[in-house]
């Protein structure tokens, strides 16, 4: 009953709450991002390509980019001190602005999205002087951030009594808002964004990081500043390259005990929602409060602006809204409660990643220096010199694939007797998990009749649902007694209506689920076609391996046997670039059928399938590449190619030019160079080799393939 008035709750809130606005992470559907905690840019780089990216995480929450201050007075270097900003500056504790660079360019090759924890409520605290981590001098007692710069003029006064109303400056009455937002927060020198210059600043900051490829903001302490300021600092923030708003979350603690609340802040984006962690540390601790972690008579924020999380940088030293949450100090419950949220069907979500820590004020872990140590990756896929990495346990790394998987599914088949909660998420996914660790007990699940697996585990269980939808499950492990299944994708079902594999085909080209790939078999390959086109034309290129040679072909690229894996190399950065570059996100086959899932899209318009770029031999020229030998308009496509999935080494491609094919017949001769080999079949289409530099004619059969030296 509760969960049906509070669906209710929902569907009666006043509609002028809601905005579409800055409410899309552009991370292709994906649902989870992480927060990598003071890691530095270049750790991130590493993390994004080896593991977020495979894992189908969304995008990173990084700590503040900006210059700040070094704390050594009252400790050294605490973790604070990144929330203490001397000026925009690209220059951090995590490292240098082309480190950043870097660091964005690369995760988004790998779809992977960079989101800014933004501090612009304030600049440094009051008695800090001296220099910032990119050599800016201060005074904060002045308001003199010369870096910015600003002045005293662009911070409100903690001694105007109209507008701070307070009696020694700083916040201290959360009933009233001119106190909340015109005060100076714990002595945090408050700017006043309600000055068209205040707001240039901020807005230019945000641009620039846009520029570099960033996606969105978290705005830290927005509970701190005016909803309409904030709405005015939005109009003046540029759009992605690729298309649409910034994406914006703002950290506003709204528990019920104050007068600023969330509501005002929903048509900015989306809003923190602390009650969540409140809530669902409840449900964790006794799974019969699991059915009230979304309340909306509480205030609670409607889910398509939630943002939420179990805990986070701040709440979990017990700062921030802190106070009785669940955090990686108790593992056993961690699991339950952040594989909860990514199962359940409320708000947008996001992983906590952690270092461990003795006081509320320790910094990262670092060296006699205080330089931030890197993330080394152990054996069994744990983290070493310090950090947690929450966000690589099993049963947490292995439900984003669960989030992505059922979105936009609701709550079916709820299950609840004290111990053990269950649910389906529509057709789409089952979940189960056990306080007691003992689940040996029949469900309605609800999905389609198959046997599936266990993705908590990696597949080590077999869950069998039969013609009705009911299943039987076991827990298999005490520490981790979660069940978790999806239809479609990891831990989709093996033999889908109880039918069995066709003689000769193995499980994985015949179930829906992604195919595995081996890092070791991929090669770097080049592919050239010369074309010449006129402005506004694109060259895209499609192929793999023809459907009649090759069994276990759908007509999705992720599940079909006849594409093949693939991952872009780093381009360039500059304007010639954009376009391959934002549709490369997403791309991750050579295949037949046009626009990938998830693929992106560059000013509104969708990819024709794996794309080229324009290049020359000319040095001077902004497309030279020393891959062309040749001359003008030879379009580029530089990727690593998994060589295992293509026919003997050999794969076929025909390339598409604004919606216009290659004729047939282009693959009846062996080409020349030093490379050229008998394919394996006869083919209508260009034949090229996995690891060689592969180039070819529009609409002609003439070829060459050559050695490929790195």
């Amino acid at each position: 009953m509760r969960m049906l008035w509070a669906a209710l709750i929902h569907l009666i809130l006043p509609a002028v709450l809601i905005s579409g606005e800055f409410t899309d992470p552009h991370c292709s559907g994906k649902q989870v991002i992480v927060h990598l905690f003071e890691w530095k840019w270049t750790a991130i780089a590493e993390e994004c390509e080896r593991f977020l990216s495979k894992k189908g995480y969304c995008g990173v929450q990084v700590s503040p980019p900006n210059e700040h201050v070094v704390v050594h007075k009252e400790y050294e270097r605490p973790w604070w001190e990144r929330y203490q900003p001397v000026s925009y500056k690209l220059t951090s504790r995590s490292g240098t602005e082309a480190e950043f660079t870097d660091m964005v360019y690369r995760c988004k090759a790998v779809g992977v999205r960079i989101y800014v924890d933004a501090v612009v409520n304030h600049m440094a605290g009051l008695g800090r002087s001296g220099v910032g981590t990119a050599g800016s001098h201060f005074d904060s007692d002045a308001r003199d951030f010369p870096g910015v710069p600003y002045s005293r003029q662009h911070f409100n006064d903690n001694h105007d009594k109209s507008r701070c109303n307070s009696t020694d400056g700083n916040v201290n009455n959360y009933a009233d808002p001119l106190n909340v937002r015109n005060c100076f927060l714990m002595g945090l020198t408050d700017l006043d964004q309600s000055q068209a210059y205040v707001q240039d600043k901020i807005a230019g900051y945000f641009n620039h990081l846009i520029d570099i490829g960033v996606a969105g903001f978290r705005i830290d302490a927005a509970k701190h500043m005016w909803p309409d300021d904030i709405r005015a600092i939005q109009a003046k923030t540029k759009d992605l390259p690729e298309g649409g708003k910034p994406f914006f979350y703002h950290e506003v603690i709204d528990q019920n005990d104050g007068a600023v609340k969330v509501d005002e802040y929903i048509p900015l984006g989306y809003v923190s929602e602390f009650r969540f962690c409140q809530k669902i540390a409840w449900g964790t601790r006794d799974f019969g409060r699991y059915e009230e972690v979304v309340d909306y008579g509480w205030g609670m924020t409607p889910s398509d602006h939630a943002f939420v999380f179990v805990d986070n940088h701040d709440n979990q030293r017990g700062h921030g809204g802190g106070g009785n949450q669940i955090t990686h100090k108790t593992p056993r419950d961690y699991k339950f409660a952040v594989t909860f949220m990514l199962a359940y069907n409320y708000g947008f979500t996001r992983v906590m990643s952690s270092y461990f820590f003795d006081n509320t004020d320790q910094g990262p872990p670092a060296d006699s220096s205080y330089i931030t140590k890197d993330v080394p990756i152990k054996a069994d896929g744990s983290c070493g010199n310090g950090w947690v990495c929450e966000h690589r346990w099993d049963p947490i790394a292995n439900m984003v694939a669960f989030r992505n998987a059922v979105v936009g599914t609701d709550i079916q088949h709820w299950y609840d007797d004290g111990n053990i909660v269950a649910f389906a998420r529509g057709d789409k996914g089952f979940f189960v998990q056990s306080k007691n660790g003992n689940i040996d007990k029949t469900f309605d699940t609800g999905l389609p009749a198959g046997q599936y697996c266990d993705l908590i585990h990696d597949c080590q269980q077999k869950i069998t649902v039969d013609g009705s939808g009911r299943a039987h499950i076991r827990a298999t492990s005490t520490e981790e007694p979660i069940v978790a299944f999806v239809t479609g994708g990891p831990g989709g079902p093996i033999h889908p209506g109880n039918s069995t594999p066709a003689p000769g085909t193995s499980h994985p080209l015949t179930t829906g689920q992604p195919l595995p790939t081996a890092p070791s078999s991929f090669k770097h390959t080049v592919i050239l076609v010369q074309k010449q086109t006129a402005p506004g034309q694109d060259l895209f290129i499609r192929g793999g391996i023809d459907h009649k040679h090759m069994s276990g072909c759908t007509t999705t690229a992720a599940t079909s046997a006849c594409a093949i894996p693939i991952r872009h190399r780093r381009l360039g950065s500059s304007p010639h670039f954009s376009n391959v570059n934002a549709w490369s996100v997403g791309d991750s086959h050579l295949d037949w059928y046009g626009t990938e899932s998830g693929q992106g899209s560059y000013r509104g318009r969708l990819a024709d399938g794996t794309p080229a770029l324009w290049t020359t031999n000319r040095h001077c020229n902004v497309g030279h590449s020393s891959y062309n030998r040749f001359g003008d308009h030879y379009w580029l496509v530089d990727v690593d190619m998994d060589c295992s999935r293509t026919r003997n080494g050999f794969f076929e491609v025909k390339a598409i030019v604004n919606g216009v094919w290659e004729h047939d017949g282009l693959g009846g001769r062996r080409c020349s160079g030093v490379g050229a080999a008998d394919p394996p079949y006869s083919s209508a289409n260009h034949w090229a080799r996995c690891g060689f530099v592969n180039i070819f004619h529009f609409g002609s059969g003439k070829c060459e393939i050559d050695p490929l030296t790195d």
